[in-house]
């Protein structure tokens, strides 16, 4: 949990009359927990084509439909038939008294066309869909949030489906205000034998083999035990120097430890023998090892650049090219790699891992259809502010306002960006790649 003063203090109704205002405690996650808290309001706008997936998946998950009044847990609203401004606006109205209904901690989905259209009022109205989700994810309150998917012309009804479960649940709590593109799946993943078992919510990663990077400690460590959690073995990886540490995660996760200087030559080829041995194949790599040696650009030396580039990048584009010359990454293999919002909106003092965490996100769209012709996907998360032991240390402005700049107005926790790994690291989740989904609470930086 984060120590987050204010928010603690906001919730004391003494304090709400002394005019600060209320930061919510968001609902996340619990293994047993059901999807909703309450009942979810599903709309179309014309002949959507999934709408009646998404009211079978709320049945089967146990979602009742809601009434005429009162508050629901969800709304979603299927706008991928929406061509016309006309349609546009059907939108607005089913929308405007929809959002007045949402609970706290409440969520908004929509799905959308695809801003590709030949047709140019169909493709102004596919990307009008953005700005009014983007808006609409600063206007909701009381950790609410609201996400886009596109959807692809060809993708098929159960292609959305792990991102529908996983945008209306609370293991999305930190992410808003985003816009994920679902395409058709791309391998072996479109036959749903093999496939994860939609109906194990507890244990979506059942039989996965995944390897974390940067594993001992933080966002790593959190990352190897949600995994675990959810039912995948683990492969901890981490420097020597970490080894106690690392052990530990490993051990609490059920999994096996490689302590492994991701930097070294050698290290791509080390890390697959060891998957080879021990388990034949790999189905998640998460490359979440990362340093920051910062320093203003006019005062960066080369031994800070240089080490920054070799861990954040250099090591990732090694160990993926490895992957693609093996036959170790699984049919339905899954590569998720954590960039920043630094990469995206930039960082004073920190022009190296910035360019280093853009480079991964480059690094992810160019891999993507490369990725697709073995059936396996690459995408990046791009964390904002998280409560962690280094953003702890920071002074107490720097990381106030680190906290606030976002909708949420609060920073996010370690298992925020594990939440959104294990998403992206199901089978079922193959119609998602070459994405970028930032887990930030929907920050006012690079927005």
């Amino acid at each position: 949990m984060s120590n987050d003063t204010l928010r603690d203090l906001s919730q004391n109704p003494l304090v709400q009359k002394l005019g600060v205002p209320r930061i919510p405690v968001l609902r996340r996650h619990k293994p047993g927990a059901p999807l909703l808290a309450g009942p979810a309001l599903v709309g179309a706008i014309g002949a959507g084509r999934f709408a009646d997936s998404i009211h079978a998946l709320l049945e089967d998950a146990g979602v009742t439909d809601a009434g005429e009044e009162g508050k629901v847990a969800a709304v979603v609203l299927d706008a991928t038939a929406a061509r016309t401004l006309d349609d546009l606006a059907a939108v607005a109205r089913f929308l405007t008294p929809a959002v007045k209904r949402l609970a706290p901690g409440g969520r908004l989905l929509v799905l959308s066309p695809e801003a590709g259209a030949s047709d140019v009022e169909a493709a102004a109205v596919a990307q009008a869909f953005d700005g009014l989700i983007r808006s609409a994810g600063k206007e909701v309150r009381a950790g609410a949030t609201a996400n886009l998917l596109t959807a692809a012309p060809d993708a098929p009804p159960a292609a959305v489906d792990s991102s529908v479960r996983f945008f209306l649940s609370a293991r999305s709590t930190y992410v808003d205000g985003q816009v994920v593109r679902v395409g058709t799946p791309v391998g072996p993943a479109q036959d749903p034998v093999g496939m994860d078992d939609p109906h194990d919510v507890d244990h979506p990663l059942a039989g996965r083999v995944a390897v974390v990077t940067g594993a001992a400690r933080g966002i790593g460590a959190a990352i190897a035990a949600t995994l675990a959690r959810d039912g995948a073995t683990i492969v901890a990886v981490d420097i020597p120097a970490a080894g106690e540490a690392l052990a530990r995660v490993a051990n609490t996760a059920g999994g096996t430890a490689l302590q492994l200087d991701i930097t070294a030559p050698d290290a791509a080829e080390r890390l697959i023998a060891h998957v080879q041995e021990r388990y034949g194949k790999v189905d998640v790599v998460v490359h979440n090892a990362g340093i920051t040696r910062d320093k203003l650009l006019a005062n960066m030396d080369a031994d800070r650049w240089n080490a920054v580039m070799a861990v954040n990048l250099r090591a990732q584009l090694a160990i993926n090219a490895a992957l693609l010359d093996s036959d170790v990454l699984s049919d339905t293999g899954r590569v998720v790699c954590v960039a920043s919002t630094s990469g995206i909106a930039g960082n004073r003092g920190q022009s190296n891992y910035a360019a280093s965490k853009a480079g991964v996100i480059g690094m992810v769209r160019a891999l993507a259809p490369k990725l697709a012709e073995r059936g396996a996907t690459i995408n990046a998360i791009a964390p904002g502010f998280i409560e962690t032991e280094m953003t702890a240390k920071m002074p107490l402005g720097t990381r106030e306002a680190g906290r606030r700049i976002n909708s949420l107005r609060q920073g996010g926790l370690p298992v925020d960006v594990a939440e959104t790994v294990g998403w992206l690291g199901q089978a079922e989740s193959g119609g998602v790649t070459g994405q970028v989904v930032r887990v930030c609470g929907q920050s006012l930086l690079g927005a």
